[in-house]
């Protein structure tokens, strides 16, 4: 992927066990994007495929991948489109 940071400038973030507490990660995931400078990305491992995130921080300036996980996981990579 063109522009995407190296991985070690990842900072992993699994959403499962606050979803599978009826938990919302949302708010944590935004407070943590926000935080991220501008060379680094956030890896989210989720249950389903994000896609309303996706499509958010797409519109916020990110760009991302999407990797199959084990089983029914995924894993969707997120970093700063470069300018």
């Amino acid at each position: 992927m063109e522009g995407m940071p190296p991985l070690s400038k990842f900072k992993r973030f699994d959403v499962r066990p606050i979803l599978r507490e009826g938990g919302e990660p949302f708010p944590e995931i935004r407070k943590r994007v926000e935080l991220l400078a501008g060379d680094e990305g956030l890896i989210i491992v989720a249950p389903f495929l994000p896609s309303p995130l996706i499509e958010f921080l797409g519109s916020q300036g990110f760009e991302s991948k999407v990797e199959r996980g084990g089983g029914t996981d995924w894993i969707v990579y997120f970093w700063r489109k470069s300018s």
